[in-house]
């Protein structure tokens, strides 16, 4: 994301894993609480039942344990490596090549758009056996069934065999395609709309990339939020023999959810989803810029002596 010229894939895989894990350790619980919530079907009553954000993580603490705010993390942090080298790294690969097949020197808005929506299905491919299992993690009713992230994974691969891991694929893909295009156009007009940063002045820069970060992180969580809630369902809904599972195809999903209990169902969670990715992709680009130029400096000295 620097105006600078790009560097090796290494740096950027380094700075994509720095910047994923400060955004996931600092925001995680929020996720499962959107998982939670989107995972209800109905108004519910109960314990077990979520009138919203605030109940929901009352409940959870209340009946499980403060612990059970982390419960499957370590799938999400594992991921955080690749999935955000792959994030950043894929939206400059992708809008080097796009800058070459249109004639264009510099990025422009509909690129901005269009690489973003590239670098998310390119993402989706890489995460969604790691957001499988977190999301059986997260689900309260399945907690019991899985000691951890390894012994999910054996599971499902013996119940429902390997292919199980991509459960959701397409609903991953319309997801990621959908935030990054939102998260990627969105940082490209804001930046293009606020004083630029003096040079060497870093807190307007990381006041620059916060203000981005977070509009963007904002504008795609409400393009993306309702493939969310239908990726959610479709990926915890076991793979059985015989039997077409009732969330299955992303889009008649939607339509099901929909028909069964309105529109406002497609933006269950997403109090929490905002929250947590409003901010966070403030987080996530103020860490990644920091980073990267810190790897700018670094080089440049070795290369001066």
């Amino acid at each position: 994301m620097s105006k600078e010229q790009p560097l090796p894939f290494v740096y950027q895989f380094a700075a994509g894993a720095v910047a994923g894990v400060s955004e996931i350790l600092v925001m995680y619980p929020l996720d499962v609480v959107k998982t939670r919530v989107q995972l209800q079907k109905g108004a519910g009553t109960g314990e077990e039942a979520y009138n919203g954000m605030f109940d929901c993580f009352r409940k959870i603490v209340k009946n499980e344990g403060f612990s059970r705010l982390y419960r499957g993390i370590t799938a999400p942090v594992m991921l955080e490596a690749p999935k955000r080298a792959t994030k950043f790294a894929a939206n400059d690969s992708w809008g080097s090549f796009y800058r070459n097949l249109f004639g264009v020197e510099k990025q422009t808005q509909q690129l901005a758009v269009l690489t973003g929506a590239t670098a998310g299905a390119t993402e989706a491919i890489v995460v969604v056996p790691f957001e499988l299992v977190k999301i059986r993690l997260q689900d309260r009713a399945q907690a019991g069934k899985y000691s951890g992230v390894l012994d999910a994974v054996v599971k499902i691969v013996r119940q429902e065999g390997p292919l199980a891991l991509y459960n959701g694929l397409e609903s991953t893909l319309w997801r990621h395609i959908l935030w990054n295009a939102g998260y990627f156009g969105c940082i490209f007009q804001v930046r293009s709309q606020l004083p630029a940063a003096e040079p060497g002045n870093k807190a307007q820069q990381i006041r620059n990339d916060l203000i981005a970060g977070s509009i963007g992180g904002t504008a795609g969580t409400i393009l993306n939020t309702p493939m969310d809630v239908v990726k959610s369902r479709v990926q915890n809904s076991p793979k059985v023999d015989g039997q077409v599972p009732k969330y299955n195809l992303a889009w008649p999903a939607l339509g099901t959810i929909m028909k069964e209990e309105g529109f406002g169902a497609l933006y269950k969670g997403f109090v929490p989803k905002v929250l947590r990715l409003g901010p966070g992709g403030g987080i996530l680009l103020v860490v990644f810029t920091g980073v990267m130029d810190f790897f700018r400096k670094m080089r440049a000295e070795k290369l001066e002596r």
